[in-house]
């Protein structure tokens, strides 16, 4: 009977023990696009959790307000029309979203419950609502490349870059009186031209500003959003560039460019370039994180994820998401 219970002791001891990786309430989320896969990252050991498949040419994704989900932008340059959806609790695909003729969905944003979206092929925005499964919105914009986008919390404005336009859309929900003595809701749209193939931009955190990074001719553009205007175009030096982003107090703006080993900061208050940083062979997603002063970078030919720290300003490490990392987003419950 003892030699049975020692015998038990010893295989229960070499048996291993499957350990669940559970999502934390707060993670980093990073697409892969060569992979076709989303990368759920503990942003305090930096590792991977889970990887989840989602659509082909994934580019952009967005987390919903309670953290639970995910929605990813599959684009194809214009030649897909699905978002995925990835269930971050249980770190699993769900249905996907069927886009329709809004083909290209490539920016996305989340706010008052619903996700919206950019439709490239399509020349407009769209919203998606969760709870009814449904598209429940589409405006046109009457540009071309329809790329980026922004929308504020309260639903009632959005901005967004026309790469090939080379222009910004403000959106600007009003109330219009009808012949019967009733208000309803209308849309207006005020196009201003910025410099060739804007794409990534940004809205300062006060909310007064919106700087764009044209790729094309190197230059950055900065409107004034109260008076709908360009203020000031930056000779940047920063062509092929892809992202644009505030740090989180808005004192410093980082441009991300494909086809350079830098990432650019800027001085926000004086538009003078500040330094240089040198990451890899190229870099598009940028990301911040207010929580550890710091900003991940996605480094896609060289496969990696950059970690900035905005204090030394030095690359402080590189995560593994999967080939060719591009999007990245927040997901906190």
């Amino acid at each position: 009977m003892r030699a049975a219970c020692v015998l038990l002791f010893i295989t229960l001891a070499v048996v291993p023990i499957a350990v669940s990786q559970s999502t934390p309430n707060r993670v980093l989320l990073a697409l892969s696009k060569q992979d076709h896969t989303l990368a759920i990252v503990d942003p305090t050991s930096l590792k991977v959790l889970a990887r989840v498949p989602v659509g082909p040419d994934p580019h952009e994704v967005i987390a919903s307000t309670d953290g639970k989900t995910a929605y990813v932008s599959i684009y194809g340059f214009g030649g897909y029309h699905a978002l995925s959806v990835v269930d971050l609790v249980n770190q699993k695909a769900l249905p996907e979203v069927d886009t329709g003729a809004l083909n290209g969905p490539h920016g996305l944003a989340f706010s008052g419950g619903n996700v919206w979206f950019t439709a490239e092929g399509a020349k407009a925005i769209a919203r998606f609502d969760p709870a009814t499964s449904k598209i429940d919105w589409i405006m046109g914009t009457g540009q071309n490349r329809t790329h980026m986008l922004y929308v504020t919390t309260d639903e009632k404005r959005i901005y967004t870059t026309n790469v090939s336009s080379g222009t910004v859309s403000l959106i600007e929900q009003v109330a219009t009186p009808s012949p019967g003595g009733q208000q309803h809701t209308d849309w207006n749209e005020t196009v201003i031209a910025v410099g060739k193939g804007d794409e990534g931009f940004d809205v300062s955190p006060e909310g007064r500003q919106l700087w764009t990074a044209n790729a094309q001719d190197g230059t950055i553009s900065i409107i004034d959003l109260a008076n709908k205007q360009v203020t000031a175009t930056l000779d940047a030096k920063i062509a092929s560039a892809n992202r644009l982003k505030f740090t989180p107090d808005g004192k410093y703006v980082l441009v991300s460019m494909l086809r350079e080993g830098n990432v650019a900061v800027f001085d926000a208050a004086s538009h003078k370039e500040v330094r240089r940083i040198p990451i890899g062979h190229g870099a598009a997603g940028i990301l911040m994180d207010p929580a550890a002063n710091r900003a991940f970078v996605a480094c896609t030919p060289d496969n990696s994820v950059a970690i900035i720290d905005l204090t030394t300003w030095k690359v402080t490490g590189h995560l593994e998401v999967g080939g060719g990392p591009d999007g990245l987003a927040w997901a906190a419950r």
